[in-house]
């Protein structure tokens, strides 16, 4: 290890708070620090070559060193680096973005809202929602009723909505009104001989009786990602969503749709609402929106819910709600350029071409004596690691065998995720056909090392 490469290291240990990372670990370990990128490929501070299987975090669409992108930033931040848009101010990139989502959303939009990330995109949901319902002179109608598993963020309200234990433990969460109902993991979750389209009734039905027994009168809302994503690429299955959507007209439920890792081409259409024939009265995105490449998300609003927005603010004289950062001028022309580059470049076209040959690589896996499921859709998937494949067992979670494999894929130059023994794929949606080959090869390589680890530790006895 270098001088410089020493010094950098202690400085992160001595001075630098790490977000879902186990703390204790990180002083003795330090951090892996990340120099440049191009392409699909990240290069650490000792210029060893890694695939960037997760596209960083499920975010960088289009990979590292865009300079399309660098320039629409570069360009903005001489012309005007930052103005905020409270009190009837705007810049021109901002009313742009605007028009942009507003023109491929899945289902027409009145109107969007920026803010800076998913949580706060998911956070601010959660408010519109409660002011959409005391516009209306409903005020008992506030519950919001999320999914075990589902991600939506960390704020004190996003993480709310989070179905992760990680999240709510000792953090005092999750807040009043934010209920959980089933997680629609159809391998793990499933009734022995019931079919996909069963669970999916079963599911509905235990939601409707959530509704029923809360009192139709206090549910304000369901949220959902397409794809849950950070609890495992979990897709859902057969005639899910209708039926979920069905039940939610019935007691006049709100349907908000999280879209932060699936918009934007992730599952082979523009969103993933498209993919499973959701119909949501809200979207939020973020992550892909700018290609990761600055800090940027939005709330695509219905008519309904703005004109009440609007009466109420009428009401109250403001409406009291906004970030200083809301529709900042550079992550707004940085966003704008990627949905041009999306649209130039048929980003669609290329994911719905190599999507195929990704999935076929990924179920490959499903024969390995580790593997218990694959799953995925489009560009995104997931193998499952389990202890007994007949019985589904999983591993004591106290032998972290996925951290374990995704250790070994980091030292042979591909980095994915661990969630749990789950273990993900989300590569650049610029992936070719034989980097995706590449990626699957070195992943093939850490889970026969992987397999050897766990016989020879005999981690699979119960």
């Amino acid at each position: 290890m270098s001088t410089a490469e020493s010094s950098y290291k202690k400085k992160d240990v001595e001075h630098y708070v790490h977000p879902y990372t186990n703390l204790s670990l990180h002083l003795e370990k330090g951090p892996m620090i990340l120099s440049h990128g191009k392409g699909i490929y990240v290069y650490d501070d000792k210029g060893k070559e890694y695939i960037e299987g997760l596209a960083g975090l499920w975010c960088t669409s289009l990979g590292f060193g865009e300079e399309e992108l660098v320039e629409a930033a570069t360009a903005q931040m001489r012309k005007l680096p930052f103005y905020h848009t409270f009190a009837h101010k705007a810049t021109n990139p901002s009313i742009d973005l605007a028009a942009k989502l507003k023109e491929i959303a899945p289902v027409p939009v009145s109107k969007v809202f920026f803010a800076n990330s998913g949580s706060e995109a998911n956070d601010s949901v959660i408010k519109l929602v409660w002011y959409y319902n005391n516009a209306l002179g409903r005020p008992k109608k506030k519950k919001i009723i999320s999914r075990m598993k589902a991600y939506h963020g960390v704020t004190i309200a996003a993480a709310s909505l989070t179905g992760l234990p990680h999240t709510h433990q000792d953090f005092d969460l999750p807040i009043p009104n934010i209920l959980h109902t089933d997680c629609p993991h159809y391998y793990r979750f499933a009734r022995d001989g019931e079919s996909e389209e069963e669970f999916a009734s079963r599911l509905a039905g235990n939601l409707e009786k959530m509704i029923v027994d809360e009192g139709p009168e206090t549910i304000a809302a369901f949220i959902a990602e397409p794809v849950m994503g950070a609890g495992g690429v979990i897709v859902p299955p057969a005639t899910y969503f209708e039926k979920i959507q069905d039940v939610l007209k019935r007691y006049d439920v709100l349907m908000l749709a999280d879209e932060v890792i699936c918009g934007f081409g992730r599952t082979g259409n523009m969103f993933g609402c498209e993919t499973f024939g959701i119909k949501p009265d809200t979207i939020t995105v973020a992550k892909a929106l700018s290609s990761a490449y600055l800090p940027i998300s939005a709330v695509l609003l219905s008519q309904d819910i703005f004109d009440a927005m609007v009466r109420e603010s009428e009401k109250l004289g403001t409406f009291g709600h906004g970030f200083t950062y809301s529709g900042h001028p550079v992550p707004a022309a940085v966003a704008c350029r990627t949905i041009e580059l999306m649209a130039e470049r048929d980003i669609l076209g290329h994911v719905r071409r190599i999507a195929p040959h990704f999935q076929r690589r990924l179920k490959d896996f499903g024969d390995h004596p580790l593997v218990g499921e694959v799953r995925g859709v489009g560009l995104m998937g997931a193998l499952e690691l389990v202890a007994d494949k007949a019985t589904k067992r999983p591993f004591d979670s106290a032998h972290k065998v996925g951290a374990y494999c995704v250790s070994r894929a980091e030292e042979h130059g591909l980095i994915v995720r661990a969630m749990g023994d789950s273990v993900a794929f989300c590569p650049p949606l610029i992936i070719t056909e034989s980097q995706i080959d590449d990626m699957f090869d070195i992943f093939s390589r850490a889970l026969g090392e992987t397999e050897a680890w766990v016989r020879s530790n005999s981690l699979r006895k119960s």
